[in-house]
């Protein structure tokens, strides 16, 4: 294999060393675990709008079953974790998108048949899309993938009794945490001080996320703080400017609130302006090493064919690039199909040579914009993780490319727009399509992230990617008798499918609600553009400003996506992140003025890594096993302990608490470990 290589490293299992990989039990546990995790996430981001990985629960559950059954090896359980994960990615990206169907009416059920469709064709192109991806984002990248570097020590921890320890007391103490937060609600998860100050609001929201910390801490301080940057513009500088030049909501109960509704609907769509351009420029820097993954997949292919024998190590052999291309050709003929019977079927006033043109639109749109998401979502992934990957951000960035253009091009025809069911229609498949592409950069990215645990613990990565497929396929299937057995359950919004239903236990599904938002917001021509157009401006001025760090070699980098992300996503995710990186250097630092030996520093600091990993591994097992009773019982407060009269006092204990885990941390992470 040509290129630089970045990343290279020694497996945990040597390349040249075979076991079995994909085998009959570890295709059925796959299965049942995919659909486990799909319908657990799919509740939760309905419930909260954010979804938690599925690859350490997925991990820790296949060791220990795997293990019951006997004769099972690292590299079987890093396949059924990668299988599994996909569950958790297409139900997030299904329950950021299509509750809003029903949300603005065009659907009062979910279709199994569409769908099936839709998620299986996008959670297949999304594969196909992050094959090439492999080798220019793993290998040659410095990019860290912290939740598959989590993954892979959670792994490699199940055959060292000795190492164990370093993630169990953490893992152990977030769970707990976790379930303090969440479950008992004895500890606040987040503390927000925010006031009025004239005639705007100003504060700030700090979130105590250990599995953040976690992952702020493998990161580094660099990568945290590009993406704290983009907080600063967008809370501590953007939602008091904008408070004074537009006014605080009137609707607002207090500070925090008109905060968010600030933020929600002005300033998070400078980040997508942002996300666009910076999708836009990140596709031209991968342009050269994509070549040349591409390149040296077709050498490989081209060698087996005149040698009759391939040169390419176990570890580096993904699914051939002819493979990959015909595999992707194939879906162009389901993806036009599928939308070609949503536009006859809508009801759209279109000529039936239009209704081809359209769906071939929409065909070329779906590869046009799954590639450019799945960069920007697999980069991110190795910048975040999957859990805080901006999935929804993505799907608004191709939500507000294809209804601009289709409304350009339904906009031709005289009268198109007088019947408001057009509209209606028009917003429908907008964000079916948007559901597509969801899948397709969601899978991208979660591919990335498995294939690093890959790369870490000596998997073969061919046998992941076709392991993943499966997890798309049952997925596809299992997915929409699931979201329409929650919304008969609870409801969506402010939808309820029945009289009698009580709207406090309905599932709010707020980032459907946004989708639903602003594709109504387009067609009905309402959509506020100065403020993507804004996005695109500050990304031009954070580029140039990047582009002067990097040519004066200087370690703090400000990449043009990381800095759009800490705009769109929440004050509460970046903060736990940031601190998470000052802890790493702050540690990393101390460590270096003792004089102790280079290896007994590399133990000391695999402490310090196994650690971070236990946070993310306890916080996202918790976050999967509450989801199961909060469904069976249609209540997200049944294990709420903390009277109303102290509730209060949770914000300090959870401040306290989150101090006293960083201390501990610290501690870990410089105490010297002796090596004989």
């Amino acid at each position: 294999m040509s290129g630089q290589s970045f990343n290279a490293v020694n497996p945990y299992i040597p390349a040249s060393t075979r076991l079995p990989e994909i085998t009959v039990k570890v295709v059925i546990l796959s299965i049942l675990l995919a659909i486990l995790m799909a319908g657990s996430n799919a509740y939760l981001v309905l419930k909260v709008g954010m979804s938690v990985s599925a690859c350490i629960p997925a991990a820790v559950i296949s060791m220990a079953v795997l293990k019951a059954l006997g004769n099972s090896n690292i590299l079987q359980n890093n396949i059924v974790q990668t299988a599994a994960s996909a569950g958790e990615v297409i139900a997030a990206a299904l329950a950021f998108t299509i509750p809003a169907m029903v949300m603005i009416g065009y659907w009062d059920s979910f279709p199994f048949p569409i769908l099936m469709g839709l998620t299986a064709v996008g959670g297949l192109l999304g594969v196909f899309l992050s094959v090439p991806l492999r080798r220019a984002m793993i290998i040659e990248s410095d990019l860290k993938f912290p939740e598959g570097v989590a993954t892979a020590e959670v792994l490699k921890v199940g055959g060292e009794s000795a190492a164990a320890k370093d993630i169990l007391f953490s893992g152990i103490a977030a769970a707990l945490i976790k379930f303090c937060q969440s479950g008992f609600q004895l500890l606040a998860d987040s503390i927000n001080i925010w006031g009025r100050v004239g005639n705007t609001v100003v504060g700030v929201t700090a979130g105590f996320s250990l599995a953040l910390v976690g992952a702020g801490y493998i990161v580094g301080v660099e990568v945290a703080f590009a993406t704290f940057f983009g907080a600063i513009l967008a809370w501590f500088i953007g939602v008091p400017l904008f408070g004074v030049f537009y006014g605080l909501p009137i609707d607002a109960d207090n500070a925090y609130a008109a905060a968010v509704e600030i933020w929600n609907s002005k300033i998070r769509i400078i980040g997508v302006g942002m996300m666009v351009f910076g999708g836009l420029w990140m596709i031209v820097e991968l342009l050269k090493p994509l070549q040349r993954a591409i390149k040296a997949s077709l050498e490989a292919v081209r060698k087996i064919k005149t040698e009759g024998k391939l040169n390419i190590i176990r570890t580096e052999f993904d699914i051939p690039i002819t493979y990959v291309a015909f595999g992707a050709a194939l879906l162009i003929l389901p993806i036009y199909v599928i939308f070609n019977n949503i536009i006859e079927s809508s009801g759209i006033p279109l000529s039936p040579s239009l209704i081809i043109f359209t769906g071939l639109f929409i065909t070329i749109i779906a590869f046009v914009m799954g590639a450019l998401g799945s960069a920007v979502s697999s980069y991110m992934c190795g910048i975040l993780g999957t859990s805080s990957s901006p999935i929804s951000g993505i799907i608004l960035m191709g939500i507000l490319i294809v209804s601009s253009c289709l409304l350009a091009f339904f906009s031709l025809q005289p009268n198109f727009w007088d019947d408001p069911n057009t509209m209606l229609s028009a917003a429908g498949i907008t964000i079916l399509l948007g559901a597509l592409i969801g899948c397709t950069v969601g899978i991208a990215g979660d591919n990335l992230q498995d294939l690093k645990s890959g790369q870490l613990v000596g998997s073969t990565p061919w046998k992941q990617q076709v392991m993943l497929i499966v997890g798309v396929l049952v997925s596809a299937v299992v997915l929409a008798p699931i979201f329409q057995l929650l919304f008969e359950a609870y409801g969506f919004g402010d939808v309820l499918p029945r009289e009698g239903m009580d709207p406090a236990q309905a599932l709010s599904a707020p980032k459907a609600a946004l989708m639903a938002a602003v594709s109504q917001a387009i067609f009905n021509q309402s959509m506020d553009w100065s403020m993507v157009l804004m996005g695109v401006g500050l990304g031009v001025v954070i580029l140039f400003v990047d582009r002067q760090l990097k040519n004066k070699d200087s370690k703090w980098r400000l990449p043009v996506v990381a800095v759009a992300v800490g705009i769109y996503m929440p004050l509460d995710i970046t903060v736990p992140l940031l601190v998470g990186g000052i802890l790493s250097s702050v540690s990393r630092s101390a460590l270096q003025k003792t004089h102790v030996s280079t290896a007994e520093k590399a133990a000391t600091e695999r402490c310090g890594l196994l650690f971070a990993s236990g946070l993310i591994a306890g916080e996202a097992l918790v976050g999967i096993l509450l989801a199961i009773p909060f469904v069976a019982y249609q209540n997200t407060n049944i294990f709420k302990i903390v009277p109303a009269a102290l509730a209060n006092s949770t914000d300090v204990l959870g401040l306290i608490v989150f101090l006293g885990i960083l201390y501990w941390f610290y501690n870990v992470s410089t105490k010297v470990k002796k090596t004989v």
